[in-house]
């Protein structure tokens, strides 16, 4: 889908990566600009591998931004890319006379990428932090979890990828298509304070209709014994989330609850804390798979919790969602698209394994 475009990365971590990736699983050209190896190198970060998933189906060349040559070689890279993606905190890439005005002085179309946690400008904007301290200020941590639990969230979904790099590939998007059609280049500055906080919106709007209030687990999608997840007897777990009364109703069908006089009362806030404990003890007096084999293929609205190899072995990755290549699991590119051939994994390069290919190619422009 995005064939033709060409996107500049500066090597990273997390969600600027993530994004350049996603780019790249859609079709874009990515050169990733890896840095030579020091003790801050991104690939040498705690828990990240040599070779990172995240640059799978990318181009990768060498260059010591820091280094007059590496820093021309890095805007004649500018000057033929569509887009540029970059991750560091506000200010290190005018330091290195890399930012957006010189590079828009070469390209005065290019997409300028920036991914931070604050934002470019704002009261943060210098100061350190992570995925769950840009939720947490955002208000996108409040509502997760239990009552009676601290906030948690599934590691890097809300923030780094949800609030951080899907935004960022909007932004991006909206920003080629609006060069393609006016000649003229943009800054897409994305936080993810800011979409973490944008992601809240759908909730806001539960709110409005006065269903959703400040006081965690008193709301209809964090509170209700029908929306969460319950212990089984070996361990595993299921979830539960059947919203519509009609899902409710065959949900007490299967077990066996239809003609409890408190099972019924369905909205009743007063009882959730009691049902939730009883829906608790049934859940914890089989296995997983006993639970999940009841409500297969009813809609009651209830599916096990699987760890991501158990998801791949699952019938439902009939659409060859989750994948194995080279043992490197990974999920394949969403969404799909109509046009498109059946994806098989790319090749995940080595840190500047194209780096003469592409001085080769530089050379001839």
């Amino acid at each position: 889908m995005l064939q033709g475009i060409r996107i500049l990365e500066v090597e990273g971590l997390g969600p600027g990566p993530f994004a350049a990736m996603t780019l790249a699983d859609l079709g874009a050209e990515v050169i990733c600009v890896h840095r030579p190896y020091t003790a801050r190198t991104p690939a040498r970060a705690p828990g990240m591998p040599e070779t990172s998933l995240l640059d799978r189906g990318k181009r990768s060349v060498m260059l010591d931004l820091k280094d007059p040559d590496g820093a021309k070689t890095f805007l004649k890279l500018a000057k033929n890319a569509h887009g540029l993606i970059e991750g560091f905190r506000p200010g290190v890439m005018e330091r290195l006379e890399l930012g957006p005005a010189e590079c828009h002085a070469v390209n005065p179309g290019l997409v300028y990428g920036r991914m931070t946690g604050w934002g470019q400008d704002s009261p943060q904007a210098h100061a350190a932090g992570h995925d769950l301290n840009y939720i947490s200020l955002s208000g996108a941590l409040w509502y997760a979890s239990n009552p009676g639990d601290a906030p948690l969230t599934p590691a890097t979904l809300v923030g780094d990828i949800g609030g951080g790099a899907m935004y960022l590939v909007a932004g991006m998007l909206a920003g080629l298509l609006k060069a393609k059609s006016t000649g003229e280049g943009c800054v897409v500055d994305a936080a993810i304070y800011d979409g973490s906080a944008h992601m809240m919106n759908l909730l806001m709007s539960i709110r409005q209709a006065g269903n959703f209030g400040v006081t965690r687990g008193a709301n209809l999608l964090d509170g209700p014994h029908w929306c969460r997840t319950y212990a089984c007897a070996d361990g595993g777990y299921v979830s539960v989330q059947c919203l519509e009364p009609k899902f409710y109703t065959l949900f007490l069908e299967k077990l066996g609850l239809s003609k409890d006089p408190e099972f019924q009362q369905q909205f009743n806030k007063a009882l959730w804390p009691t049902l939730t404990g009883r829906l608790a003890g049934i859940f914890a007096s089989q296995p997983r798979d006993h639970w999940a084999a009841l409500f297969e293929g009813s809609d009651a609205c209830v599916a096990p919790v699987l760890n991501p190899e158990e998801a791949m072995a699952h019938p439902m990755n009939a659409r060859g969602t989750w994948v194995e290549a080279d043992g490197v699991l990974q999920a394949a590119p969403a969404p799909r698209f109509s046009s498109q051939p059946e994806w098989t994994p790319p090749e995940i390069p080595r840190r500047g394994q194209h780096t003469e290919e592409i001085l080769a190619e530089l050379a001839r422009t």
